[in-house]
């Protein structure tokens, strides 16, 4: 059972289907990256600057907008919480160079910007994963 102002606990659920994650843009948050990696998934965190992660969390400063390839070349999900519109389709670009799939949340009412299938999660949060790119062309 979820608290309905927790929305973590529900994007943890289904963010630890898979094996390894990379969370992008962590900023001051790594709660879910921490949790994730308490469930076995293996995580790297982003940011484009140096930030504090949990243990069992590896960080790495990389820019979406000019990214290392090799950061996500080998995970199931790039995700994002919280992701601002003008950063769906860059990352989407990453997560399909890298076969991944690419799950995010937006903050407040912003729309997503590329091609998603929506779920609701307990808590309220909308969990939005993208369609292949290839819908963009």
């Amino acid at each position: 059972m979820y608290d309905v102002t927790d929305t973590t606990g529900a994007l943890v659920d289904r963010l630890a289907s898979v094996d390894s994650v990379v969370e992008v843009g962590i900023g001051n948050h790594p709660d879910i990256a921490g949790r994730l990696a308490s469930r076995g998934v293996d995580v790297t965190a982003t940011d484009i600057v140096k930030r504090t992660v949990p243990d069992g969390v590896t960080f790495v400063v990389d820019d979406i907008l000019d990214p290392d390839y090799a950061v996500y070349s080998e995970c199931d999900i790039v995700f994002a919480r919280n992701l601002p519109p003008e950063l769906h389709r860059p990352t989407l670009a990453v997560a399909d160079a890298a076969g991944a799939a690419f799950w995010f949340t937006t903050l407040g009412g912003d729309p997503p910007t590329v091609p998603v299938e929506r779920e609701q999660l307990p808590g309220g949060e909308t969990l939005y994963r993208a369609k292949d790119s290839k819908a963009l062309e």
